[in-house]
C-alpha cells in the first residue's frame, strides 16, 4: 500500500474521518530533506498498513491546509487520531524515531 496524496478537498475524507491513525506528511517538491523522508514513507506504508495510514500533502499545492494546521517547516510530520492532532514533528526523523512514533500512533 502506497502512499496516500491528499489535498484540500480529500483530507476531511482521507485523514480528520479516518477509522485509523493517519501520519500527515506535510512536504514540498523543492525541500532536499522531504525527498529523502519519502521512500522511508513509502516503505513504512506497507509495514503499518491496516495500523497507521499515511498520507503526504504538498504545502504548495495545499497552502489552505498548510496554513490551518500552522506548517512553517517542510518537512512536518502531523499524527493524527480521531480527526484530531495527537503529535507533530518539525524536521527529518531518523527512520527508527519515525517508526517508534508510528507505533505510539498504531497502539
Amino acid at each position: 500500500m502506497a502512499t496516500t496524496h491528499v489535498d484540500q478537498s480529500s483530507f476531511p475524507t482521507e485523514v480528520l474521518l479516518s477509522k485509523q491513525p493517519v501520519a500527515v506528511d506535510f512536504f514540498a517538491e523543492w525541500c532536499g530533506p522531504c525527498k529523502a523522508l519519502a521512500p522511508v514513507l513509502e516503505k513504512f506504508s506497507d509495514g503499518y498498513a491496516g495500523r497507521v495510514k499515511i498520507a503526504k500533502v504538498d504545502v504548495d499545492h495545499n497552502p489552505e491546509l498548510a496554513s490551518r494546521y500552522g506548517i512553517r517547516g517542510v518537512p512536518t510530520m502531523m499524527f493524527f487520531r480521531d480527526g484530531k492532532v495527537v503529535d507533530q514533528v518539525v524536521g527529518l526523523l531518523p527512520p527508527a524515531q519515525l517508526a517508534q512514533k508510528l507505533d505510539s500512533l498504531a497502539a
